[in-house]
């Protein structure tokens, strides 16, 4: 597997998955996307980060990942696709869906008493072509 790279726009990791993880290729829709989650979940992992919350609903929403990035805290958004689709994640995350995500932080905060803590929205967008072989691209939502 290749490591997680820097560049300008964010991080970059490709690779292929071997040995048992090539054995949680989605086979459904919503299998996609759960795995998806969990390829960002390792990717937030492998840089340090401490995840905190996974797939946390409120009657507004979800938010996929909550976590720290030293002391601040991140909310992240995972969007899967197949690269057969043609379309890329990046073009579903629209003003609509960020303000939703606006709004679930905030309530995610107000509930855990985390106000104080710098905050910011992270974005991250799986490809995959047959379930082993991807890229993830995270970036910052500005």
């Amino acid at each position: 597997m290749k490591k997680a790279e820097r560049t300008e726009s964010g991080w970059t990791w490709s690779g292929r998955l071997r040995g048992w993880a090539r054995w949680r290729r989605p086979r459904s829709r919503g299998d996609l996307g759960r795995w998806g989650e969990w390829l960002a979940l390792k990717h937030l992992r492998r840089l340090g980060w401490d995840v905190v919350a996974r797939n946390w609903t409120n009657k507004w929403g979800e938010i996929d990942l909550v976590a720290y990035d030293g002391e601040e805290l991140v909310f992240v958004e995972v969007r899967t696709r197949r690269r057969a689709s043609g379309r890329v994640p990046e073009d579903s995350l629209t003003t609509r869906k960020l303000g939703q995500l606006e709004s679930l932080a905030f309530d995610f905060m107000r509930r855990f008493e985390v106000c104080d803590r710098p905050v910011r929205l992270d974005f991250i967008a799986v490809e995959t072509r047959d379930g082993g072989e991807f890229e993830l691209r995270h970036a910052t939502i500005d």
